[in-house]
């Protein structure tokens, strides 16, 4: 009896459970302009502030500003309603997909490290480019361009800046890196009202 009342268990959890493509259309649903909206305020500081301090103060400033995009981030999103830490009826698979994303771009900050020892003009172009990788799977889970679009655009801006201004890198990187932010903002929110009346419309139909 035992065994009949835990397999009977085992079957119900399994139909509850919500397949993976369940859940990507519950993670669709999301805002996703918290980090966007932090990662605009921080480059556009950074770009105001480098041509007014020393070298070696907009690097320190460079190193932690980046760090506080994700805590500045995390701020917003009770503002914008994501709210991330908050705790959810259902794990979604796709949310920790996300956060996987984030932390793998911090991990290559390690690369970022030692040529800043080099060369710490360096710290802009790859940090700049590292940050932004995080953008490609979230553009695969929500099927949306704009993912794809942020990366390729902010790497391609990031490197002809870094040729182009070498006597004001920093300035012209955070101008790419705002601009490409700008866009992927206005590309989400647009996204995030599209998704929005779908979901109004289905639940009127429901009705």
């Amino acid at each position: 009896m035992e065994q009949v009342s835990s397999s009977r268990t085992a079957v119900s959890l399994k139909r509850t459970q919500p397949t993976l493509e369940q859940q990507r259309e519950s993670f669709k649903q999301n805002r996703f302009i918290a980090m966007p909206l932090a990662g605009t305020i921080v480059w556009a500081i950074l770009g105001a502030s480098a041509p007014f301090v020393s070298e070696l103060t907009i690097t320190w400033m460079l190193y932690i500003g980046t760090g506080a995009i994700f805590y500045l981030g995390a701020g917003l999103s009770y503002l914008t309603g994501e709210r991330f830490f908050a705790k959810k009826a259902t794990s979604n698979s796709f949310d920790r997909l996300f956060f996987v994303g984030m932390l793998m771009s911090l991990l290559v900050f390690a690369i970022a490290l030692p040529v800043a020892a080099i060369d710490h003009t360096t710290v802009s172009l790859s940090i700049g480019i590292l940050a932004g990788l995080m953008w490609m799977p979230l553009s695969w889970a929500i099927e949306h361009w704009v993912g794809y679009f942020h990366t390729i655009a902010r790497t391609f801006g990031i490197v002809g800046a870094w040729y182009l201004f070498p006597d004001a890198r920093v300035e012209a990187i955070s101008a790419v890196i705002v601009s490409v932010y700008i866009v992927s903002l206005i590309a989400l929110e647009r996204r995030f009202q599209t998704c929005s009346e779908k979901k109004r419309a289905n639940a009127q139909i429901s009705i």
